[in-house]
This record gives structure tokens, C-alpha cells and sequence, in this order.
């Protein structure tokens, strides 16, 4: 990937439904390349898709966080299972680093925010934990 394509990556992230001659203009290049530049990145798996994002998915959850979560001995596999299981639970990411997994969570109220990371809190396996309330998104990816 070269500066060009980087900076289409970067055009697509801000707009994906720009047109090709509008990417064209903002990229100094003509028509023709950015779609052969956009069929190119397609092949080689660099984008895999396109997305839309509309308000109610926006709204569906007024209160989200992300809870870090520090897990005790081998009990992540469990801790995960438990995870999936709750409704509050939007992606589960694991990582390196200080934290083993990476919990994105949605509700309705603080209350009930409060509600759900008291239930993680509990869990066996479940040592330490860091939440963040996400207070405004710019861009969301797809």
C-alpha cells in the first residue's frame, strides 16, 4: 500500500458512499485508478466491506462502555462463555497487554450499566477490572 491508497482508505472511512469521481478530485488522481485502486484493496482482503451506520444504531444503547477485564489463572474460556451469554455484551475482544479481554457493553440507563459490570465483577475468574464510559463516537467502523 502506498501513500495513495492510504489516503483513499482514509477518504472511504470518512465516507464510504463518496462517489469515485469525488474521491478522484480529493485524491489528485483519475476515476479509473481509484476503482481499480478500490477493486485492488477488495482482492487483497485490505477492505472487506462496506457498511452503513443509521441512527437507531446510534440510539439503540444511550449508555455504552468498555470494561477491561484481568483474568485469573486459565479462566478465560469460561469467563467468555459467561460473556456471550449476557444481553448487555456487544463484542468481546481479547488482548495483550495489561488486560486479558476487552468487553463492549450497552444499556439503557447508567443503573443498568452499573447493573451488568457488578454481575461481570462477580464472575469467577475475574481478578481485576477498568471501565470507561464512551461518551461521544466520531466514526464507527464497519
Amino acid at each position: 500500500m502506498d501513500a495513495v491508497d492510504q489516503k483513499l482508505l482514509s477518504a472511504l472511512r470518512h465516507d464510504a458512499r463518496a462517489s469515485l469521481s469525488e474521491l478522484a478530485m480529493s485524491l489528485g488522481v483519475s476515476r479509473t485508478t481509484v476503482r481499480s485502486r478500490i477493486d485492488r484493496l477488495k482482492a487483497s482482503g485490505k477492505i472487506v466491506g462496506f457498511t452503513v451506520v443509521v441512527k437507531e444504531d446510534t440510539i439503540r444503547d444511550p449508555v455504552r462502555g468498555l470494561m477491561m477485564l484481568g483474568i485469573e489463572g486459565r479462566g478465560t474460556e469460561r469467563v467468555e462463555r459467561r460473556l456471550r451469554g449476557l444481553s448487555a455484551v456487544r463484542a468481546l475482544h481479547s488482548t495483550n497487554g495489561r488486560w486479558d479481554l476487552i468487553v463492549e457493553i450497552g444499556a439503557e440507563t447508567l443503573e443498568e450499566l452499573d447493573a451488568v459490570l457488578a454481575e461481570i465483577r462477580r464472575f469467577e475468574g475475574v481478578a481485576t477490572s477498568e471501565t470507561s464510559l464512551l461518551l461521544s463516537t466520531k466514526k464507527q467502523a464497519g
